[in-house]
């Protein structure tokens, strides 16, 4: 049942590298997720943090994940949020935001780690250019299961019997999965598109081993994986919402939306976050536009 591997590609923003999985050659999306990104695990030394300048998006969500440190958001709609391990911070563009991500001062100071993942979720059409909000939830509003070995929290949409109180706007799940060395899982079978991403350790299926780094894409229907040492996973999937277009940070079911969101960026029409707005990403020369 396993369809393709995709190995991560390494990538360097705001002065710490990611793993980027999504989007790939090979496979541009899963359910809604059209960008994914494991970010670390990095360890910062005193004085040193992670800088993600001002920079806009539109017609999808941003989802961000912790396992380790802390990151400090701020947008264009006002919001300034911390995100520590097992909180979510769901972002959603739509028509038109701008947001950071750095280190506060204080973690800025002492230094540590930071380790997490960092995914967009493509809008529906109809949904593509909705009013920009901003949610968060503490770790404990997220549900959780944990049997044989296996211990994980639903952070977005449903899987297992589960509901996150996440809201989202197409069918998808989105679990992080600690599992101990032995343990298996079957994957939900009620979601379309399903994949796993290996963040530490490795998983066995159908008598083979992947190692971390790797996105594992299923079909439809049955698949269990076995974990041989002890491992972290992502599950993440849902249903197609359509083909998308992506350029830069810009994310459209339309050509024309993106060159649109590209000019308003560089003729200075979004709004920068209150308190971050002495600078921002410049939009890239490349690759060419859609």
């Amino acid at each position: 049942m396993l369809e393709r591997v995709i190995e991560t590609r390494r990538r360097d923003i705001g002065g710490f590298e990611v793993a980027r999985a999504l989007p790939a050659s090979a496979l541009r999306m899963v359910g809604p997720f059209i960008f994914l990104d494991h970010m670390g695990p990095a360890t910062f030394a005193p004085g040193h943090g992670m800088d993600v300048r001002p920079h806009p998006h539109i017609g999808l969500a941003t989802v961000t994940y912790l396992f380790a440190g802390e990151v400090f958001h701020r947008d264009s709609i006002g919001v300034a949020q911390s995100i520590r391990p097992g909180e979510v911070n769901w972002m959603t563009a739509g028509a038109g935001i701008v947001h950071s991500e750095r280190s506060a001062s204080d973690v800025r100071r002492d230094g540590g780690p930071l380790h997490g993942m960092q995914s967009w979720v493509a809008l529906p059409v109809e949904q593509e250019e909705r009013a920009p909000s901003f949610t968060h939830h503490g770790s404990s509003e997220l549900p959780e299961l944990s049997e044989r070995g296996v211990s994980a929290r639903l952070i977005a949409g449903s899987a297992y019997g589960l509901k996150s109180p996440v809201s989202t706007y197409s069918p998808l799940f989105y679990l992080h999965v600690d599992l101990i060395a032995g343990a298996a899982f079957s994957l939900p079978n009620e979601h379309e598109e399903r994949a796993i991403y290996i963040v530490e350790g490795s998983l066995e299926h159908d008598g083979r081993i992947y190692e971390s780094g790797r996105l594992l894409v299923f079909q439809t229907g049955e698949a269990t994986v076995k974990a041989p040492v002890s491992s972290r996973v992502m599950l993440l999937g849902g249903a197609p919402v359509g083909d998308r277009f992506i350029w830069w940070n810009l994310v459209s079911s339309r050509k024309d939306r993106i060159r649109q969101g590209k000019d308003d960026w560089a003729a200075g029409k979004f709004r920068l976050p209150p308190g971050d707005d002495q600078e921002f990403i410049p939009a890239p020369d490349s690759p060419p536009l859609p």
